[in-house]
């Protein structure tokens, strides 16, 4: 490997990498700065994150750029707030030796006039989200008529967020001569339309095969039933003590009850998600960053701006809708050269997925048994005793050791470490003694040739609902409809079949409660939907609904009899049903939330 000496730099960012400690240059950065350097290209660059992207492009920038003038020749677009101002943090520290050097940060959230300032006072180089650099090129607060280079840092991220037109805008005020360079972890169709419309003959680099995760990662998934997901997550963070980590949930709803949840419980946790203010976000990931947090809950939009070297493990407590966004989760461990852990909690119907991203990412799934509560409490009491051991004395307490040794006088060595022992064991003890086995068997059959064969009578639940084709429902609007409602993913919901007045639909078992639950007291654009437990299995498969919206099968006559086309009073249908629903239930309400996901709590741990 060369040194950053032998990619042509100049002494200025030379003298500052040596103040950074920076030895090597990684990959993407020995691959990307000579061709930089050496001509006026358009470049795309696919690496995971956490190789060193942004060195890739900054040296290179700062080499380019003319410090005397006031002109902005620099522009960098990045997905979020926090991406954005640790990418202008960094390329200030890369130009410290470089004079009258002015980086500025433009994102959402802060004074656009204080950015606008800033701006005026001549930046040679601009670092700023996609929607606030709209805005203050609409404002005309900001001139890139004359920029040069322009930088698309995490592109598929951007268009995963819906940026593709404002990129598309704030690229049409730049020179067509300017050289595009283009970072993205993954290169799905998207990226791409974009690299054709922007960019002239661009070279290309990949760090590892396209999509492919980083090896310093290892893939693990554990299987359990939905409503255990929870306890699941709370065992493998016992299990774990030492645990610095990453949990990902699908939504933000999700994502604070998570973390509310894991709070409760004693763990040291924190949320990170779009509802947030900034401040609330900077006081997180602050948090976060000096370990006051161990557990850091977030959503993959809000977690694209961590950057954080030390992060042990990445827990997908829920799968991304999108499978190209697992790659850019698990980058967040195993960065700088350190080795790290991406753990899946899954339900029986999520398993097809782990088959998708192993072929994506290039590498394989270990699939593993969520510990029990005699492993948890042998982990967590020779987790203390290392502490204990390793810890340095503070002989302050030399002038206590005398009431202490006549307190313990008539004690001998055994009884007092199993005395000082018992204080953190016995609450693990009493907690894990009764516990369940969360781990569930894989059936080979559900899953053959990739076709869904759920739908048995011990396998999953299936239901009525009183909407269809005349609703403006076909199988798959109604199947986005129910994922959304419920939040659950794209396996979650299967085997909807969709008639003129009314429809049918699966999910697991465990789902059940969750699914009456939401749909008590439901409407839907003004009309009351009900859900009810349904006899009828369906045999049509996924797109059984095409035959026809007849009625005469599955279910013809109970339409005719019960719903009476599902257009008669609604709301007396739905309380009648209700009730009934609530009696062979067990006479209690279930809850709206996720009840099930989040259940009971644990003895409080020691804040760490």
């Amino acid at each position: 490997m060369s040194t950053f000496q032998d990619l042509g730099l100049n002494d200025d960012l030379l003298q500052a990498i040596t103040d950074l400690g920076f030895e090597k240059p990684s990959e993407v950065q020995e691959k990307a700065i000579p061709i930089l350097l050496e001509s006026e290209t358009d470049l795309v660059a696919l690496a995971q994150t956490g190789t060193g992207k942004t060195a890739a492009f900054g040296f290179p920038m700062l080499e380019k750029i003319d410090v005397s003038s006031r002109t902005t020749q620099g522009l960098i677009l990045s997905p979020t707030r926090e991406l954005c101002l640790q990418i202008t943090n960094e390329m200030k520290l890369y130009g410290k030796y470089c004079k009258g050097l002015n980086v500025v940060a433009v994102y959402g959230g802060s004074s656009i006039t204080d950015q606008a300032r800033e701006i005026k006072r001549g930046a040679q180089i601009i670092v700023a989200t996609p929607g606030r650099m709209k805005d203050m090129i609409n404002r005309r607060l900001v001139d890139i008529s004359k920029i040069q280079y322009s930088v698309l840092d995490e592109a598929d991220e951007m268009l995963n967020m819906g940026f593709k037109e404002d990129i598309t805008d704030i690229l049409s005020h730049t020179p067509d001569d300017k050289n595009t360079w283009l970072f993205s972890a993954t290169m799905p169709r998207e990226v791409a339309t974009i690299a054709k419309k922007f960019m002239h003959n661009p070279q290309e680099i990949t760090v590892g095969n396209k999509n492919e995760s980083t090896s310093n990662v290892s893939h693990e998934y554990y299987l359990v039933n939905a409503r255990d997901r929870y306890q699941a997550l709370k065992r493998l963070s016992d299990a774990n003590p030492d645990i610095f980590s990453v949990i990902f949930c699908r939504t933000k709803r999700d994502t604070q009850k998570v973390a509310e949840n894991l709070i409760e419980d004693g763990y040291s946790a924190g949320a990170l998600h779009g509802d947030l203010s900034q401040n609330q976000r900077d006081l997180v990931m602050k948090s976060f960053r000096n370990q006051q947090i161990q557990m850091l809950v977030a959503t993959d939009v809000a977690a694209r701006g961590i950057d954080v070297d030390d992060i042990t493990h990445v827990i997908n407590y829920q799968l991304p809708d999108e499978i190209e966004t697992y790659t850019h989760r698990s980058g967040r461990t195993g960065r700088a050269g350190k080795t790290g852990v991406s753990m899946v909690i899954v339900s029986k119907s999520e398993v097809r997925k782990i088959k998708s991203i192993e072929r994506i990412i290039n590498q394989k799934f270990e699939k593993k048994e969520i510990p029990d509560g005699a492993d948890i409490c042998e982990v967590q009491l020779m987790s203390l005793a290392n502490k204990i051991h390793n810890t340095e004395i503070n002989h302050e307490i030399d002038k206590h050791l005398s009431n202490i040794n006549e307190l313990f006088a008539d004690t001998d060595k055994d009884e007092l470490i199993k005395k000082f022992f018992s204080v953190e064991f016995t609450r693990f003890y009493n907690y894990y003694q009764k516990s369940k086995n969360l781990n569930v068997s894989e059936s080979s059959s559900d899953r053959e040739g990739g076709r869904d064969f759920r739908g048995g009578k011990n396998d999953s639940t299936r239901y009525f609902i009183n909407v269809g084709g005349k609703d403006g429902f076909d199988w798959m609007s109604l199947k986005d409809f129910l994922k959304e409602q419920l939040g659950l993913g794209r396996d979650d919901v299967f085997k909807v079949e969709t008639k003129d007045s009314f429809s049918f639909f699966n999910t697991e078992n465990e789902l059940k409660e969750k699914v009456l639950a939401h749909f008590t007291d439901f409407k839907h654009e003004g009309r009351f939907v009900n859900v009810e437990v349904s006899e009828n299995r369906g045999g049509g498969g996924r797109r059984g609904d095409r035959r026809g919206g007849s009625g005469k099968r599955d279910g013809g006559k109970r339409r005719d009899d019960r719903r009476g086309g599902g257009r008669r009073d609604d709301r007396k249908g739905a309380s009648g049903n209700r009730s009934e629903r609530r009696k062979s239930d067990g006479g209690s309400k279930p809850r709206r939330s996720d009840s099930s996901d989040f259940g009971s709590s644990r003895p409080r741990r020691s804040r760490r």
